[in-house]
């Protein structure tokens, strides 16, 4: 028995099978790593959320300082992790509300923080115009562009 070789017509056609299979495991390739950002983004900013929510509770439960007029949501994003002094331990010991801040993870930025990553609303600004100001109620991804659910990653 001879060993046959590929002829320029059999290789020219698997090169355009191969060719062509690739092209269509590429989007769905785009499409997992896609799905697999969005979905560490909402799990950090469900954590981020859980932790804003927890530092108000001990606010309004007097467990945090806080002066008058203040609305009892943490000044700056990094008190969530640095921990604040628990005014009702005899020794002021701190309460953490995470670990570490969670980088958003769409953003491109390298040289940012990860509470630089985030943007920022408080508790005067407007749900539909968000805007930094005294305290931090709420945080949303800078990131561009639309989620595969169609809405815009800021609106998350």
């Amino acid at each position: 028995m001879r060993s046959r070789g590929f002829t320029l017509i059999e290789l020219v056609i698997t090169i355009a099978i191969v060719a062509l299979l690739a092209s269509v495991a590429l989007p769905v390739t785009d499409l997992a790593v896609q799905r697999t950002r969005e979905q560490e983004l909402r799990r950090t900013l469900r954590q981020i959320r859980d932790a804003i929510d927890a530092y108000k509770q001990a606010s309004d439960e007097g467990r945090v300082k806080k002066s008058v007029g203040d609305s009892g949501y943490p000044k700056k994003l990094e008190e969530l992790a640095e921990g604040v002094e628990d005014q009702k331990s005899p020794k002021k010991d701190k309460i953490y509300f995470l670990r570490r801040i969670p980088r958003d993870p769409l953003a491109t930025d390298p040289t940012l923080s990860a509470a630089g990553t985030w943007g920022k609303r408080s508790y005067a600004s407007p749900p539909d115009d968000p805007r930094e100001g005294d305290d931090v109620f709420d945080v949303f991804s800078r990131a561009q562009g639309k989620g595969i659910n169609g809405l815009p990653y800021r609106e998350w």
